[in-house]
């Protein structure tokens, strides 16, 4: 019998394609290996194997897969399982979910080449100028890529000439399948064989004499192996003999040494090889880890609230070294990349070369790395730190999860699909590998300290500091009097002014926390009072002065900085608001003696941009830094006594109905930086509505007050985790189709949940990228089918899709949206 192979492609298609395999290949192939399959006229894509069997297609011929990729599995049965879940939870297609966790070095595609057809005598006067540009190439190279083509001819869209090439028969196109993942090979040198002994080396150097430079590498090299048994590098000798590479070179040329290369990881860890013991737990602690050990017996998700600088990190440390000395592996999910940065290094005085990091500011040659020590279990993989996608690396004995910092919605990922909440894809992957799983956070979101209140998930708690600090001293500061009484310097009242002087004065350092980047989210004229647009977004245009130009934070386009209004020509501009850029500066202005750092989206573009911020602001070289909420979470700076936050009400008011949720976070988290040491530190939270409730809360720490208050509110309006919310969003770059489109969608959900339904309605944001959106969500009571309700909304898209009008409208869903 003939036999098939359901492939995955990461495409976002419903279904599996079926190809036909040879029975020597039925042989080979087992699920979760790559094969290069033809998809459409002539593209070649990487598909995942997902199961092999003899049953043909019904409704097409199956085509033959054009190469196998692997020798054994990437992806494991479990990984495959969780995907599946991801895909049906998240209501995205599995290829999706397979573009998302792989690194692209893994998804091979076809590249098209573009060769001379050389059956065909072709008549040079009949070419148009382009298409004559492009024979002449292929007269020189037998081989053009399109983006050759295209700087030949001087434009970007080449398709069209190609297209007309093909019709004249000039050329032939051919699909070619690249490999994009390199070994990172060094070079090593070392004496040629029959130089080796004494008598020889002597007779080398004596032949040598006239050219000492040449002499002097070959002993620099003689004298490197007798130090060291290891292999030498080529950059090693370089320096050791202060020779060029052009010298190193002639003596490999001539024979007398021989080169040769070492596949070698890309990150190393450089530590030392001992591991240090982890510290004692205190009483606190101690019973922390006591409770958080008996609900993982019972089998259940675990909840630690402890508060800022408690010391969840050595609990966790303790729970890594217990599942590390069982060979499980472990992984540890962070919300935020700047936190990687400081807890690597705390973590390998633990672990030394047992770790392995995961994020996106890794390129796909790391990536492809880290998944191939996990996919082995080396031991430099044990224990797995990384952002969300950490969660996706093919763990085959994973003992234990750590979801740090369990509140952010940073584990959400927003765009593209799947739209999956790490915190909760990682708690099934737990179940799914029958290992431990641990939430940890100051301030649990309300869902999960739901959960623990009805008694789903286990709980610990820590009350005290580490080393019984104390809790730092906060205050809230009216600045609508102060700005009355005319106390203010820029944005900064007097109180928070005097505080930060005498800091400094102390020789302590200080964070203030603006949640905005750039310098002002609005330019305006004084004159018309018009304020510069985004032309494909519905946002103001924010001004960054570090660049002098306008930018838009929704699609990045951006402009010089107008010298007068596009409106009315005045050339009487003024910004409203302000940005970290804005403090940033103000700051230098009124202390010139301290040194300022900023930490925003801006400044930590680059590979390492997080690291060389926090190291700088660790090792005291900076006085205060400036930041957005990537400040907020986690971090441990010892000698920072004053935080400052600039505007408490920008994220209060905001229109969701996490506000008052996320500004507590946001507040305590931020306010958890200072006095972490002795010391006690102090917060300053500016605001103009001092009396608000959620405010008094954060001064008080009163976590317990603001859960009864959002659950009964939540109770109230009918949201998580009273219900389940399901946002299904439109997108068209027309007005009126999108607006009918959205009315028929809302009118079929409603015929079939009534009143749960609310919508459609414009985002604050109407329109980015020239694309309109338009929302809709559904409500699901807990006890209803999530899953029937989804098999409804498929069935209505359906019908959705089959009105010609409608079939250009993407719809997006956003399943337990935040």
């Amino acid at each position: 019998m003939a036999d098939f192979i359901n492939v995955i492609l990461p495409i976002p298609l419903e279904r599996l394609f079926t190809y036909s395999i040879t029975s020597e290949e039925a042989k080979l192939l087992k699920p979760g290996m790559r094969v290069a399959v033809p998809f459409g006229k002539s593209k070649i894509y990487t598909g995942l194997v997902h199961d092999i069997h003899q049953d043909p297609p019904q409704a097409y011929e199956a085509k033959e897969i054009h190469q196998l990729l692997d020798d054994f599995p990437i992806v494991h049965t479990t990984q495959l399982k969780h995907w599946e879940w991801i895909a049906k939870y998240y209501m995205c297609t599995l290829g999706e979910v397979v573009r998302s966790a792989l690194p692209s070095a893994f998804l091979l595609e076809s590249e098209t080449l573009v060769l001379r057809n050389n059956e065909y005598e072709i008549d040079e006067e009949e070419l148009l100028d382009d298409e004559f540009l492009v024979f002449e190439a292929l007269q020189h190279q037998s081989v053009l890529k399109v983006q050759e083509v295209s700087a030949i001819v001087e434009r970007k869209n080449v398709l069209p000439v190609l297209e007309r090439l093909l019709a004249k028969k000039v050329i032939v196109l051919k699909e070619e399948v690249y490999e994009q993942y390199k070994p990172k090979l060094v070079r090593y040198v070392k004496l040629g064989n029959e130089h080796t002994s004494d008598e020889k080396l002597e007779e080398l150097l004596k032949s040598l004499t006239r050219a000492p430079k040449q002499s002097q590498v070959v002993l620099s090299l003689f004298q490197l192996q007798g130090k060291t048994q290891k292999p030498i590098k080529v950059s090693e000798l370089e320096q050791a003999s202060n020779a060029s590479k052009a010298v190193i070179k002639s003596l490999v040329d001539k024979g007398i040494l021989e080169e040769y290369f070492i596949k070698t990881d890309r990150v190393n860890y450089d530590g030392e090889n001992e591991s240090s013991d982890s510290k004692d737990l205190n009483e606190y602690q101690e019973a922390a880890l006591g409770d958080i050990k008996s609900s993982f017996e019972a089998g259940k998700v675990t909840l630690l609230k402890g508060v800022t600088s408690s010391g969840k990190t050595e609990v966790y440390v303790k729970l890594i070294e217990e599942c590390l000395q069982k060979n499980l592996q472990a992984l540890y999910l962070l919300p935020e990349i700047a936190l990687t940065t400081q807890l690597i290094s705390r973590l390998q005085e633990y672990f030394g070369e047992k770790i392995a990091i995961y994020h996106s500011k890794y390129n796909v040659q790391e990536r492809v790395e880290v998944w191939q020590n996990v996919l082995q279990a080396k031991p430099k993989a044990q224990l797995v730190i990384g952002a969300r996608s950490a969660m996706y690396l093919p763990f085959s004995k994973l003992g234990l999860i750590i979801i740090d910092e369990e509140h952010e919605s940073s584990f959400k990922q927003f765009d593209p699909a799947p739209r999956y909440h790490a915190r909760d894809a990682a708690i099934v992957l737990g179940h799914l590998h029958n290992s431990n799983v641990l939430l940890g956070s100051a301030t649990p979101s309300v869902e999960s300290y739901y959960n623990t209140q009805t008694g789903k998930y286990g709980y610990a708690e820590i009350t005290r500091r580490y080393g019984n600090v104390l809790m730092p001293d906060m205050e809230l500061v009216d600045i609508k009097e102060s700005q009355r009484k005319k106390k203010m310097k820029g944005h900064f009242s007097e109180r928070l002014f005097l505080e930060m002087e005498e800091t400094l004065n102390e020789g302590s350092q200080i964070i203030l926390f603006q949640n905005r980047r750039g310098f002002a989210p609005l330019m305006e004229c004084l004159t018309c009072g018009h304020s510069p647009q985004c032309p494909n977004c519905d946002v103001s245009l924010t001004y960054h002065q570090y660049r002098n130009q306008l930018r838009c934070h929704y699609c990045g386009h951006h402009t010089a900085l107008p010298e007068s209004c596009f409106a009315c020509g005045s050339p009487e501009l003024d910004t409203k608001g302000f940005g970290t850029e804005q403090i940033e500066k103000e700051v230098t202005a009124l202390f010139p003696n301290a040194k300022v750092g900023r930490m925003d989206l801006d400044t930590t573009r680059g590979k390492h941009g997080y690291e060389k911020i926090i190291t700088a602001f660790e090792q005291q070289e900076l006085n205060i830094l400036v930041g957005t909420q990537m400040l907020t979470k986690g971090l441990d700076f010892r000698n920072v006594n004053l935080v400052g936050v600039m505007n408490a009400d920008s994220l209060l008011n905001f229109p969701d109905y996490r506000a008052h949720e996320r500004t507590y976070q946001l507040l305590t988290q931020v306010s958890g930086r200072a006095g972490r040491t002795k010391k006690r530190g102090k917060v300053l939270i500016q605001t103009y509505n001092p009396y608000h409730q959620i405010l008094k809360q954060v001064t008080t720490g009163d976590y317990e007050g603001m859960y009864k208050e959002q659950l009964y509110e939540r109770g109230q309006f009918k949201y998580p985790p009273v219900c389940r919310i399901i946002k299904v969003t439109f997108k068209h770059k027309n007005y009126n189709v999108i607006n009918e489109a959205a009315d028929w969608f809302a009118g079929a959900l409603r015929t079939n949940f009534g009143g749960t339904v609310l919508g459609p309605e414009y985002p604050p944001v109407a329109r980015i990228r020239n694309q309109y959106l338009k929302h809709i969500v559904i409500k699901v009571k807990i006890g209803e089918s999530l899953a029937g309700t989804k098999y409804n909304i498929r069935r209505i898209e359906s019908s959705f899709k089959a009105v010609s009008m409608y079939r250009s409208v993407r719809v997006i869903y956003n399943v337990d949206h935040i």
